[in-house]
């Protein structure tokens, strides 16, 4: 399989940023079908993070591993059941936005962890995007109310 996990694991936290500020530049110029598109890629995610949590045992992961990732995982799960499945027009209710905006930055956060197990360049690599995705968020959820 995948030889080098903490790479893996950067690459993950770089993809969900990445995908994530598409989403949310997509939304502000009106394209609801890419970003949907945008939204499907960064769920992707998924796949790789739970080979992560799957495989962590054999790699002594400590606690707070299991943690960044899973919340990561429950994000996404949430996600897929809200957007895609059940399609909830949930983003106007405060009583849901707030957890749910609360569980994307935890899960994201902890990205940061796991993409600092690759090492400094990836780390900050990660940092930068991270922070670009955090400011565009609320950017265009003040600008779109999504």
């Amino acid at each position: 399989m995948f030889k080098n996990l903490e790479l893996l694991g950067a690459l993950c936290a770089i993809w969900i940023y990445s995908f994530s500020i598409l989403v949310f530049v997509t939304r502000l110029i009106d394209k609801p079908k890419l970003e949907s598109t945008f939204g499907i890629l960064s769920l992707l995610s998924g796949i790789p993070l739970g080979y992560l949590l799957i495989t962590a045992p054999q790699h002594n992961r400590e606690p707070l591993y299991y943690i960044q990732v899973g919340l990561m995982l429950v994000w996404i799960i949430i996600e897929i059941v809200i957007d895609y499945i059940l399609k909830l027009n949930f983003r106007q209710n405060m009583r849901w936005v707030i957890p749910y905006v609360m569980l994307f930055f935890a899960g994201t956060g902890g990205m940061l962890g796991v993409a600092s197990l690759a090492g400094t360049g990836w780390m900050v690599t990660a940092v930068v995007i991270f922070l670009l995705m955090a400011g565009l968020t609320f950017y265009q959820r003040a600008k779109t109310g999504k």
